[in-house]
């Protein structure tokens, strides 16, 4: 696994052994993510998530602590995938850093708690699979406007976006930190090192 720009998220490409019968790739291995993070992957939830093309979903992001660690790859099409600093305090607070993952490379990405998460569909049928180390709880969870120029995003301007209504709606980065809706960076790294483990609760369906 390599680092992203981002501190606390990274990628890895897993190898793919293909045959006349197909093909076969280990899209997460504990281990590996363990020696990156420092810590074990508590599993706690997956999550499928199918686009159309242009459908952005994010920037969501869930309360530290509990928090949410999620580790994100692409079974079919294409998207790119987007994680964004949100930690208040942190040295590289509105950074982001983007990668592709599609059916094809059959890269994952992980990201920490107190990041945010997004993506862009670039195909019809773009699906998303996720691990998450907490359940999903709508009290703990925000959005950031994908769109803000503070953020200035680099989607592909040539798909037209398809938001739903909270995302559309979601606040800036200056108002959602103004409003008090950002993690503290101090507490993230304190929930990323293991000093508090995340909590578990029993899923939920995701919107």
């Amino acid at each position: 696994m390599r680092p992203l720009k981002v501190p606390g998220a990274w990628v890895t490409d897993p190898p793919s052994f293909t045959d006349h019968r197909g093909s076969f790739h280990e899209w997460f291995r504990g281990e590996e993510v363990r020696t990156a993070v420092g810590r074990p992957f508590h599993l706690a939830q997956a999550n499928c998530s199918v686009s159309r093309r242009g459908v952005v979903r994010g920037i969501h992001f869930a309360d530290v602590p509990p928090g949410q660690a999620k580790y994100v790859t692409c079974v079919r099409g294409a998207v790119r995938d987007v994680v964004v600093d949100l930690r208040t305090g942190s040295p590289s607070f509105g950074v982001w850093d983007a990668v592709q993952l599609d059916a094809d490379n059959r890269r994952a990405v992980f990201l920490s708690e107190g990041l945010g998460h997004g993506f862009q569909a670039l195909t019809d049928d773009a699906t998303l699979v996720y691990l998450t180390t907490s359940g999903y709880d709508a009290s703990r969870e925000h959005a950031v406007d994908p769109f803000d120029p503070r953020l200035g995003i680099a989607w592909d301007s040539d798909i037209p976006p398809v938001l739903s209504a909270k995302d559309a709606a979601a606040p800036g980065l200056a108002a959602a930190e103004a409003a008090g809706l950002l993690p503290a960076y101090d507490t993230c790294v304190t929930v990323r090192t293991g000093t508090v483990r995340p909590l578990q609760t029993d899923p939920e369906e995701s919107s």
